[in-house]
């Protein structure tokens, strides 16, 4: 009787279990074999099968009516410039920004000089200041518990190689900038990965002694000397890694073609960057974006999305394509580069250098159907700002209308079309997102506008978890 009573017990529980893990929406035997009987109704073609199966999906699904001659005339082309390589870094975002500024220097002085910028060198106080910014972060905050999302936020990443063009504008502006074969690339430089992640491991282990220090009563005098000591720790990483940062070198100018102008000369960083860019960034350009899931004609900023703990947020105008592509095409008819920043990994052909939403007809050969617009997916996760690149050139037709345009990208001359990659206006449309315009191209209801009180957004936001 015992030993049935046990069967019994041993029953229900077994059959409570499997109704645990069936219920409240999880897979149960009925909906697979639903499943399973929708699918014998429409049986997978056992030669579409092998073809997926040993084959590159892109391969298969690219759409043959779109592979035709790539028309690489444009209307409206800014002077070319030498094409550079972030190789395995995610530093894109600051090739981009440098390569408006060296075009920017080569139009002052009417394309007869050229200049290139160090990138390792700016990317040394890139990372040295946004330790700095994690550090205070999690000081700021000592206060919370420590899975609070602000606490969680300084935590997760306290170190990347990411950002935007506020990073070019508040780094050049504060160190200054110097020639590239002035502080050439280090292996970390090109190859960011491994020194971020023990950097990072230092910066967390840091920052929770540093919240023990706030949360036993410490001075704030002694949190702040004791937070400096953590970032000379930080420095000599760094130093280690991507070298000193150069504090005084000698430089002679050259044309185009690589001839010397006129004699070296002695400089600092910040005496090269006043005489090849000038006074200070800020002010001077507005950053626009195309956000359909919030209102247009809105100003926004993103809260912690700088590089620099006293430096500038981004903040965004939000406005429909139509008015964004104008801006552009004011600009470049006037030999202005622009930062942009694109969802590059949608519908690119890597192997032509040329993105359109034609290119790939995953649909067919899935047989379903991809309907989310711009903004679903951007709210979902499945769109977003992946990767800076220099807007140069406009094709327009007879109208005025944009038909397709051209970057500078970042991969190398090799890559794409001489380095640069070919993009449809209907691509443009559906994928651009950033664009950061000099004001003099702005209107001045545009402007006012952009100084609007903008709107606070959290650095959590779809858009912006993977800034560039």
């Amino acid at each position: 009787m015992k030993q049935k009573l046990l069967l019994v017990v041993i029953g229900l529980a077994f059959a409570g279990m499997t109704q645990a893990q069936t219920k409240d929406g999880g897979i149960s035997p009925q909906m697979l074999q639903q499943m399973e009987k929708q699918q014998a109704q429409q049986p997978l073609s056992r030669g579409l099968f092998n073809a997926i199966a040993q084959n590159n999906i892109d391969d298969l699904a690219k759409n043959f009516k779109n592979q035709g001659d790539i028309d690489k005339h444009f209307s409206i082309e800014t002077p070319k410039q030498s094409i550079h390589d972030q190789q395995s870094s995610g530093r894109c975002w600051m090739f981009s920004g440098l390569n408006v500024l060296r075009a920017n220097f080569a139009k002052q002085h009417e394309d007869t000089l050229a200049v290139e910028f160090s990138h390792d060198y700016l990317f040394f106080y890139d990372q040295l200041e946004k330790a700095n910014l994690m550090l205070q972060g999690v000081i700021d905050h000592a206060d919370k518990p420590i899975d609070d999302t602000r606490v969680q936020f300084f935590f997760h990443h306290p170190i990347n190689d990411g950002g935007t063009f506020c990073g070019v504008s508040d780094l050049a502006y504060k160190y200054g900038l110097v020639p590239k074969g002035v502080q050439p690339e280090t292996y970390s430089a090109d190859n960011t990965s491994r020194m971020a992640r023990i950097v990072s491991s230092k910066l967390r282990e840091y920052g929770l002694e540093l919240r023990d220090m706030v949360s036993s009563k410490t001075s704030k005098k002694a949190v702040a000397n004791r937070k400096t000591e953590m970032l000379a720790d930080i420095y000599r990483m760094l130093c280690m890694t991507l070298g000193e940062p150069v504090k005084e070198f000698t430089y002679a100018h050259r044309d185009k073609d690589g001839r010397q102008v006129g004699e070296p000369r002695k400089y600092t960083p910040k005496q090269f960057y006043e005489e090849t860019v000038g006074g200070e960034l800020n002010g001077t350009f507005i950053m626009v974006m195309n956000d359909p899931r919030r209102p247009y004609h809105k100003t926004y900023e993103v809260e912690y999305d700088r590089h620099t703990y006293d430096g500038t947020n981004w903040k965004y105008l939000n406005l429909p394509m139509e008015e964004i592509e104008q801006l552009a095409i004011a600009s470049l008819r006037d030999g202005r580069k622009l930062y942009s920043s694109y969802d590059v990994g949608k519908q690119f052909d890597r192997k032509r250098g040329y993105l359109d939403t034609e290119n790939y007809d995953y649909g067919a050969l899935f047989g379903t159907e991809f309907k989310m617009d711009k903004a679903q997916r951007i709210m979902t996760f499945d769109s977003g700002s992946t990767h800076a690149m220099t807007l140069t050139a406009v094709d327009l037709d007879k109208e005025g209308k944009p038909v397709k345009w051209k970057v500078e990208n970042s991969w190398g001359p090799a890559n794409g079309v001489g380095g640069c990659l070919i993009m449809t206006n209907r691509w443009f449309e559906e994928y651009m997102f950033r664009l950061v315009v000099d004001k003099k191209y702005v209107s001045k209801q545009t402007l006012d506008e952009y100084n609007q009180k903008p709107v606070m957004v959290m650095p959590e936001d779809p858009l912006f978890a993977d800034d560039l």
